[in-house]
């Protein structure tokens, strides 16, 4: 396991290495060459179960699934046979990257080695449904547990629940909640949010939507807990998956952040997050009078997805006021700095852009810094500005590129072709440093259709 960490290092080569070394071990390299027993050791990574298991684990931990399927089939190559707590790392990596081919297919290999998918198994790849918006999957994979007489448990409803609301299947919701219901199951605030989610996906959309997210948030505050606790909990704690993230809430790539959500109040993130999506901002407004009714107090999520309503529905004074409120009495992640600027670009209007870059220039004071994701989302959206001085696009670019960080091909392409479209002379060293990068991007990644 010496060369572990390097063998992670080498992205989508290790399918290449491995089926080489061991083609090598046999006596037949894949070139003609001849390898000693002592090469196949010394770029061989894993050599039984438990380090392939371990690997695998290294994977999904640093969220690298497209890796998955080349550590698998190496593991084939080697001749070592995969076990059950292989598959449900497998399976929960995949989820976690939402490639549900992949669940399938690891789903399929499990059964051909003679092993029968447990119902911990099944809720992750219904899970797995509800994140790449393929209900469709995840009633066949109920109609494959009764068929094979997979018992279902209170965690299995909810994952079923929120997999159909992720498109917005309200009658089949109902379904669900009606046989939670005749199994003697209450529901809790992870059915109440898949409630909300449902209406919040329908199409075409509901005008009874709003009015039906206020009904939830309202029934939910005497919600039964569901039978569940220690013996379904225990494997999800074990594999590093929050509920959140099982049942595909919008807080789950916050949910190990400490501090940054308060679990507690889970029904007001998936409503207050509905809200936003739909651009009500009356909706929010009487979410937000609920709220302090009832003497909570807000978290960073919350005020996030206020901010972002507000600012979908041009209420950009609301969104300052709510931002300061927040900023003033307790410590504010980048996120909130991020939504708040590139929310504020939304219609390109000199008071807009004049918050957005005011917030930009603030998170540059207070020594916060973009990350990949962040720069290439506010760049593009920067890069949309047809008239004035592309000032707060400049201030984007300039930011990454005192970090070393090189935005996504999208969002370089929309800068370059912004700066195309004003006056500045072709040997300007901004420009000319825009266009080395896009070049080098393209060659890399190949040239995007329709761009110009």
């Amino acid at each position: 396991m010496g060369l572990l960490k390097n063998s992670l290092l080498l992205q989508g080569q290790l399918r290449h290495a491995t089926a080489q070394a061991a083609a090598a071990a046999a006596g037949v390299g894949r070139r003609g060459v001849a390898t000693s027993t002592e090469e196949y050791m010394r770029r061989n990574y894993a050599n039984n179960v438990s380090e392939y298991n371990t690997v695998i684990g290294s994977l999904v931990q640093q969220r690298r699934p497209y890796l998955l399927r080349d550590a698998y089939d190496d593991m084939l190559l080697d001749g070592v046979q995969p076990v059950r707590d292989t598959f449900h790392n497998l399976i929960v990596g995949t989820m976690k990257g939402s490639r549900l081919q992949d669940a399938f297919y690891f789903r399929d290999q499990m059964r051909e080695m003679g092993l029968q998918p447990d119902v911990n198994l099944y809720n992750f790849l219904i899970s797995t449904c509800g994140k790449c918006k393929n209900s469709d999957a995840a009633i066949l994979l109920l109609e494959e547990m009764k068929a094979h007489g997979v018992k279902l448990k209170g965690e299995t409803y909810i994952c079923l629940l929120n997999a159909l609301a992720a498109t917005g299947r309200t009658d089949q919701v109902y379904a669900i909640v009606r046989d939670m219901t005749a199994a003697g199951l209450g529901l809790n605030k992870f059915c109440y949010a898949g409630l909300i989610t449902a209406f919040k996906n329908k199409t075409p959309a509901s005008e009874d939507t709003p009015a039906k997210i206020l009904e939830f948030v309202q029934q939910s505050k005497g919600w039964q807990y569901v039978e569940r606790v220690a013996n379904d909990s225990a494997e999800n704690i074990m594999m590093n998956v929050s509920e959140e993230e099982l049942y595909n809430l919008p807080t789950a790539e916050f949910a190990h952040r400490r501090g940054f959500i308060f679990k507690q109040l889970t029904i007001y993130h998936v409503a207050i997050h509905a809200c936003a999506d739909l651009g009500s901002k009356e909706t929010l407004e009487a979410l937000l009078d609920m709220f302090t009714k009832e003497n909570f107090n807000y978290d960073a999520f919350i005020v996030m997805q206020a901010v972002r309503c507000y600012l979908r529905c041009g209420d950009i004074d609301s969104a300052v006021k709510m931002f300061e409120e927040f900023s003033s009495l307790k410590p504010t992640p980048a996120e909130l700095y991020v939504t708040l600027a590139e929310g504020a670009m939304i219609g390109y209007t000199p008071r807009g852009m004049e918050v957005a870059q005011a917030t930009l220039e603030k998170m540059t004071e207070r020594k916060f810094f973009l990350n990949p994701k962040m720069g290439t989302d506010l760049l593009l959206a920067a890069s949309g500005e047809k008239t004035g001085g592309y000032t707060t696009a400049n201030y984007i670019w300039d930011m990454l590129q005192t970090r070393n960080i090189i935005p996504a091909l999208p969002a370089v392409e929309a800068y370059y072709k912004g700066l195309k479209e004003r006056e500045i002379p072709s040997d300007d060293p901004r420009l000319v440093n825009v266009a080395r990068v896009l070049d080098n991007l393209q060659l890399r990644l190949g040239p995007r259709r329709n761009f110009q």
